[in-house]
């Protein structure tokens, strides 16, 4: 594990040190999500997160489908019933 210590400023700002920004692929004007777990603090980039999401559901879903195919077809039907 890698550690860097660094200050809290007065407007209670960090800078994230460049080795961590690359090894997570962080750029200026990247969405960022923070998350509080067990009173530690986590820092993900949304892109990463969505990534994990995919392949979560990679496992469930044949290859070859859409799922928006799937969730359009599902919304069809949906709509003559109403």
């Amino acid at each position: 594990m890698t550690q860097a210590h660094m200050r809290l400023n007065e407007n209670g700002r960090v800078v994230i040190p460049a080795f961590f920004r690359a090894a997570l692929g962080i750029e200026a004007g990247d969405e960022l999500v923070m998350e509080l777990d067990d009173k530690e603090l986590r820092i993900s980039t949304m892109k990463h997160r969505i990534e994990r999401a995919q392949n979560r559901i990679r496992t469930y879903v044949k290859p070859g489908t859409l799922l928006s195919d799937e969730l359009i077809a599902e919304r069809r039907e949906a709509a003559k019933r109403e």
